[in-house]
């Protein structure tokens, strides 16, 4: 995850979209076979992939140091105003 950090969110977005695309062509070759046994354990997969996959594309963009300064400036400025 170290690595992703230092790439800008459109490259990592990108990546992950990618790897996501690749995934799901596996599975989709995986899918042409008759046997339907094991279907829900790749569902759960492909979900928890695309879970992971967002949480990293988030996590990328909430700590970006355009992100930091935005909810810097929100909290300063809610806290500096008196009613």
């Amino acid at each position: 995850m170290s690595r992703l950090m230092h790439l800008p969110v459109t490259a990592t977005t990108t990546l992950m979209a990618a790897t996501m695309n690749l995934l799901a062509k596996a599975f989709e070759r995986l899918g042409r076979f008759d046997n339907d046994e094991g279907t829900t354990t790749i569902e759960y997969a492909m979900a928890a992939l695309a879970a992971a996959a967002l949480a990293g594309v988030l996590y990328v963009i909430v700590t970006s140091p355009t992100v930091h300064d935005a909810l810097q400036g929100i909290i300063t400025n809610a806290l500096s105003n008196t009613p």
